[in-house]
C-alpha cells in the first residue's frame, strides 16, 4: 500500500512546521508519509522541542530543511502555516495534489523568551487540533 504524502511547508522549518510533523507522526502512526521543509533551512528552534516535550512529542531528532529538497517530487497533501497576512513570504510548492493553508501565528514576533514560549505554545496547542482533525479526516 502506498501512503500518502504529507508536506508541512512554511518560510523556516524551524518552529510550526516541526511541530505538526510530529504531531502527525504521532497521532498517525505510518499511515502517512510525513514530511515538513521551509523556504529556507533555519536551525531546529530549542523552544519548540521544550514545547512539545511538554505534551509528551519528542522532535529533537527532526532534522530541518530546506523545500527544494523536495521540489519536483509529487506530495498528496501540501499544508502551509504561514501566517498569509502577517509573513511576506510563504513558499509555493507546485506537486501538490491537495492544497492546506493553516494561517498560524507566528511565534518569532515576540519579543522575550517567555513571550516566544507562551505564543510556542499556543501555536503549539493550535497546530495539535489541526492535525486531529486532519488525521480524522484523511486517514
Amino acid at each position: 500500500m502506498i501512503k500518502p504524502k504529507v508536506l508541512f511547508l512554511c518560510t523556516g522549518n524551524s518552529r510550526r512546521t516541526q511541530m505538526a510533523e510530529g504531531f502527525l507522526r504521532t497521532m498517525a502512526g505510518d499511515r502517512f508519509d510525513v514530511m515538513s521543509a521551509g523556504s529556507e533551512e533555519t536551525p531546529l528552534d530549542p523552544d519548540a522541542v521544550l514545547v512539545m516535550r511538554e505534551v509528551g512529542v519528542d522532535i529533537s531528532t527532526q532534522e530541518t530543511k530546506a523545500v527544494n529538497r523536495f521540489l519536483g517530487r509529487r506530495v498528496s497533501y501540501l499544508v502551509t502555516l504561514c501566517d498569509r497576512e502577517k509573513e511576506r513570504t510563504c513558499p509555493v510548492f507546485p506537486g501538490a495534489i491537495w492544497r492546506l493553508q493553516w494561517d498560524l501565528e507566528d511565534p518569532s514576533k515576540a519579543v522575550t523568551r517567555e513571550e516566544r514560549r507562551e505564543a510556542l505554545r499556543r501555536v503549539r496547542d493550535d497546530i495539535r487540533q489541526r492535525v486531529a482533525a486532519f488525521v480524522e479526516e484523511h486517514a
